[in-house]
């Protein structure tokens, strides 16, 4: 059997890689790791690593502990940056391009697959994008996209893939399929969050990833939005929480509810309004019609919101996985041929009808 290697990050990354495993394992023997350099760029990332530069990203730390845990529980095969077990793959999954195995994407094919919601193109990402190769300067998603290295890149939206080609992606690279985790909102709706008709408020972890945060400002921007309606906080988990808890404390009205754990999604179906910062979930509020504050621009939001397609975006990501594998040649070329195929579902009406002619 073929071998595919699945690079992880985040919880949210790690689970939609593990869908998207799932679905190609009659095929691919699926293995995984935490995302890594290697090559020329092996001595700086470590250099990032010592120094713990890294230590409030996806690559090191409390979120790669998440990440950890979640493939033991799961009783995943690790081959953690192909160096316990070694194996040559046929196929690389990756949820970035910003850290890569350089040596082992560039004989390997490969496809990415957009996480969420990438960070905003401020000045400093804006600098290491003209003056520097190194995306991961940026310290976030912002330039994801900018290596160009990967052979196909599956994305959420139209308005995404107009993004990403901005960013550095070949045209002919880029597919919309949707994003597992993102692609059926409406499902949230049925859920066992015991609240309903609060104004949630989703904070991001800027300070965590060396971006400036005044919370003080913030709370007191969600509070004069709820105008007297209750509220709830429900914290990054990567956040210092003792330190975010406290603030609430402070200046939020008295009775609003903290949530440091639990299912954010299900919280905003359940809310009435969502103020965000810069975060994913606002396109849960969006998908679902309840009106959303954020720090990113709300239309441009809307026009990058991720294709809502019932859940069968990792079934198509799954399906270009399956089909590139078999094909001689380029990503591009593949993409020019590609015809998707029906679900297996459907592929039994379709035989069933057939046979009935």
């Amino acid at each position: 059997m073929k071998k595919a290697l699945y690079l992880i990050g985040s919880p949210n990354q790690t689970t939609q890689m593990h869908r998207v495993a799932q679905l190609l394992e009659d095929e691919y023997e699926p293995y995984f790791s935490q995302l890594y350099y290697d090559g020329w760029m092996r001595g700086f990332y470590e250099w990032l690593l010592r120094n713990n530069i890294l230590d409030k990203t996806i690559v090191q730390g409390l979120v790669k502990e998440k990440a950890d845990r979640y493939v033991a529980q799961h009783q995943l095969r690790r081959d953690f940056e192909n160096r316990e077990l070694g194996y040559a793959y046929d196929l690389i999954v990756c949820c970035s391009d910003i850290v890569v195995p350089w040596p082992l994407l560039k004989k390997t094919k490969s496809v990415f697959v957009q996480e969420g919601m990438t960070d905003p193109l401020n000045l400093w990402a804006r600098l290491v994008k003209r003056f520097t190769n190194f995306p991961i300067l940026a310290i976030g998603t912002a330039l994801n996209g900018m290596n160009n290295c990967c052979d196909i890149y599956c994305v959420a939206s139209p308005g995404y893939a107009e993004h990403f080609e901005k960013i550095g992606v070949d045209k002919d690279k880029l597919v919309v399929t949707g994003i597992p985790n993102f692609d059926d909102v409406e499902k949230l709706r049925n859920n066992t969050f015991p609240h309903h008709g609060y104004v949630l408020v989703a904070t991001t972890d800027m300070r965590e990833t060396f971006r400036r945060d005044n919370r003080k400002q913030f709370i007191r921007h969600a509070t004069r939005i709820a105008a007297g309606r209750p509220m709830i906080f429900k914290f990054h988990p990567n956040e210092d929480m003792a330190r975010a808890t406290a603030e609430v404390r402070q200046y939020a009205p008295p009775g609003t509810l903290i949530f440091t754990e639990g299912n954010t999604e299900e919280m905003i179906a359940n809310s009435v309004e969502l103020i965000t910062q810069y975060s994913t979930v606002a396109y849960v509020g969006l998908a679902l019609g309840i009106p959303v504050h954020s720090y990113f621009d709300v239309e441009d939001l809307k026009r990058k919101l991720p294709i809502q397609n019932g859940g069968t975006s990792a079934r198509r990501i799954a399906d270009i996985c399956r089909q590139f594998g078999r094909f001689e040649g380029s990503g591009p070329q593949f993409l020019k041929q590609y015809k998707p195929q029906p679900a297996p579902e459907r592929q039994a009406e379709l035989t069933e009808a057939r046979h009935s002619r």
